[in-house]
């Protein structure tokens, strides 16, 4: 199983749900109006640094891991905003016996 992470601007944030449902993810966790620092320079949501980014995570089965980065890959293309998507090999501890 892959922990998928993807971090977006939040503007983008709708649109990368509707990417991941059309890759098959319907399950997800939302972290929206996150604050940093990237290669766009300071994301602090006040005036002199206006804008936000969303966490998005979400797990997967390892052979799904391919189509979702193609279908929210295409996100990047699209827009003029960076996105970034980790995946890292996780077990769901939960279903384990």
């Amino acid at each position: 199983m892959k922990m998928l992470m993807a971090v977006v601007d939040e503007q983008c944030k709708e649109e990368l749900e509707v990417r991941l449902t059309r890759a098959g993810v319907l399950d997800y966790t939302e972290i929206p109006r996150t604050f940093g620092m990237g290669s766009t320079g300071p994301r602090l949501g006040s005036r002199a640094f206006p804008g936000t980014s969303a966490v998005v995570f979400s797990l997967v089965e390892k052979e799904d891991v391919k189509a979702v980065r193609e279908e929210v890959g295409a996100l990047c293309a699209d827009h003029d905003a960076p996105m970034h998507l980790v995946a890292w090999d996780v077990e769901d501890l939960a279903t384990e016996g």
